[in-house]
């Protein structure tokens, strides 16, 4: 597998990314993809991704989104709208809600479906804001879930702004770009080309592991069963012998961590979790977004668990379990679209066709 160290561009139904203007950044591996429209001098992080396949993403001017941070959609019930002068850390995403003018989102941090953020608005590292949550204007926010904490003072929100992307100026580093060993992957995995696999690698038919992944299987095996995804900027190391595994019909979110943890059939594992070494998750199990796992610990399934350290919440319902299925579907089509669409690429010269306007490149920078 060649890892794509360059930006990645590419249509998603015939619809091309489109920039409002030059771009001041555009990192190593970099992803913009599908139905997104992003203002003037934007400034996306290396192995940054914004997706828009399943429904759109309005992104206003000065955007910053930090490395390994994620902004996507929910399957044409939700798009992700975001306004100007947002500021957003690492290891952070930005999941079919709305964002005001002025928002700074810190590392690690995850706004979920449907959330409203207003103006003016600083959210803490490592906080979640849960589906359909409003967080009011000229606050701080933080916590799982996020709550108001005290009104910004004067000249705040900008400190805020400029460390979090100073912080960001490091970089996170993409990786060697060492191949693994994907004698053990079926022909119709995806395997988006900013992802780096490093190790062996067993993944059955028709799973995916989808852009600025980063697998490590050490001396150990990372498997994907059958119709399983792994998301966007989704981390996965194997430091022991035993390994990763993950079961058939399984959805892993954006930005999560896994490490050496055995992850059963039909589990969804939410967005910006980490579900620690040795953990067992049983199969229709559903381990809700920013939840972390106890080294060793076994979710009991049929239930929703939740919290740091994790526990459970409730028993899954039909409806929960139905977007469950639902989610491995669509993913599945996804897997197809964009597969054809990076062989295109390649057959194309790696030259995308949809170009992003950029402005003068920082050292770390690739041209399209």
């Amino acid at each position: 597998m060649e890892f794509r160290r360059s930006a990645l561009i590419l249509p998603y139904g015939g619809v091309e990314p489109v920039f409002g203007g030059p771009a001041l950044e555009l990192g190593e591996s970099v992803a913009v993809l599908g139905r997104a429209t992003i203002g003037k001098r934007a400034r996306l992080r290396e192995l940054s991704v914004i997706r828009a396949d399943g429904h759109y993403v309005k992104v206003g001017d000065d955007f910053h989104l930090g490395p390994r941070s994620t902004v996507h959609i929910v399957h044409e019930i939700l798009p992700a709208i975001i306004g100007d002068r947002v500021t957003v850390g690492a290891n952070a995403c930005v999941h079919a809600c709305t964002v005001g003018n002025d928002v700074v989102i810190g590392d690690g941090a995850v706004i979920l479906d449907g959330a409203v953020i207003e103006d003016e608005v600083a959210i803490e590292p490592d906080s979640i804001v849960l589906p359909g949550h409003r967080i009011g204007g000229g606050q701080v926010c933080a916590g799982l879930p996020a709550k108001a904490l005290r009104p910004l003072v004067a000249g705040e929100l900008a400190e805020r702004r400029d460390k979090v992307s100073a912080d960001c100026s490091a970089g996170v580093g993409a990786g060697s770009p060492s191949e693994g060993d994907l004698s053990g992957a079926d022909p119709s995995v995806f395997i988006a080309s900013t992802a780096r696999v490093a190790g062996k690698l067993q993944a059955a038919e028709n799973s995916s592991v989808w852009f600025s992944c980063d697998f490590d299987a050490g001396v150990g095996t990372i498997s994907l069963s059958c119709n399983s995804n792994v998301q966007d900027n989704t981390l996965v190391r194997a430091a022991a012998s035993t390994g990763v595994a993950i079961g058939q019909d399984t959805t892993i979110g954006h930005n999560v961590r896994l490490c050496d943890c055995t992850i059963g059939d039909r589990a969804l594992i939410g967005i910006g979790s980490r579900v620690e070494s040795g953990t067992i998750v049983e199969d229709g199990v559903l381990l809700a977004a920013g939840a972390w796992t106890s080294p060793g610990q076994r979710l009991e399934s049929g239930f929703m668990w939740g919290g740091r350290p994790a526990r459970r919440l409730a028993r899954l319902d039909a409806k929960k379990l139905a977007m469950i299925a639902l989610t491995v579907e669509h993913y599945r089509h996804y897997a197809k679209d964009f597969m054809a669409a990076e062989k295109a690429l390649v057959a194309a010269g790696s030259s995308p066709r949809g170009s992003a306007p950029q402005g003068k490149s920082s050292g770390r920078s690739s041209r399209l």
